[in-house]
């Protein structure tokens, strides 16, 4: 089981790893649903952890339809985490119908690669996020992140055993949703993903 935890500090990501999360997801401003970290942030985190580190490429707080200069932002953001060798991002898109917009996705995985990409929470805001599989798998994106559309993943259960039947191990669904270090156990049981992602897991 992968047990992801969301962070927004080097501090935090440090003391998540000393209390066994296998992966970390990097951020900031959480309060929003998280943005880029700063460049020294990612910088001191992969160099100086001993479990992988994913990256939120997220210029602001709101929607994820994003203007032309802020696409320049996530854009040269990527660049720079190929750079230091990041071992994956986090990111999503979608147009002013919350419908995700394929094109700028797919300039934005060819760009990212050799980095392995999570699609984030933004699959939340589709109407039906399970329809959406088939073509990330297409896209060879690795990850979906999605608490099926509920706040919280155990609600969300339902859907997201969709999304898991429908990947067949071929991109895998990182259950989030208030997944927490006392009642992951209930989670995992409840719904079949290897891997989990939250502020609280360790």
């Amino acid at each position: 089981m992968i047990k992801e935890a969301c962070v927004e500090s080097f501090l935090e990501a440090k003391k998540a790893v000393e209390k066994g999360a296998s992966r970390i997801e990097l951020c900031e401003n959480l309060a929003v649903g998280g943005t880029t970290p700063s460049y020294g942030t990612i910088k001191q985190s992969i160099n100086n952890l001993s479990v992988p580190v994913f990256i939120m490429i997220r210029p602001r707080g709101g929607d994820f339809c994003y203007s032309s200069p802020e696409l320049d932002i996530m854009k040269e953001d990527i660049i720079q985490c190929k750079k230091l060798g990041v071992k994956g991002i986090v990111l999503g898109v979608l147009d002013k119908n919350k419908k995700i917009d394929y094109t700028i996705l797919k300039s934005l995985v060819e760009l990212s690669k050799p980095m392995e990409i999570t699609f984030h929470k933004a699959i939340d805001e589709v109407i039906s996020p399970e329809l959406e599989i088939s073509k990330l798998i297409d896209l060879d994106i690795q990850r979906v992140l999605s608490s099926g559309k509920e706040d919280t993943a155990l609600k969300g259960s339902k859907l997201l055993n969709k999304m898991i039947e429908l990947a067949d191990n071929k991109l895998t669904v990182v259950v989030a949703g208030k997944v927490t270090n006392e009642n992951i156990d209930e989670v995992s049981r409840i719904i079949k993903s290897s891997e989990f992602h939250g502020k609280k897991i360790v």
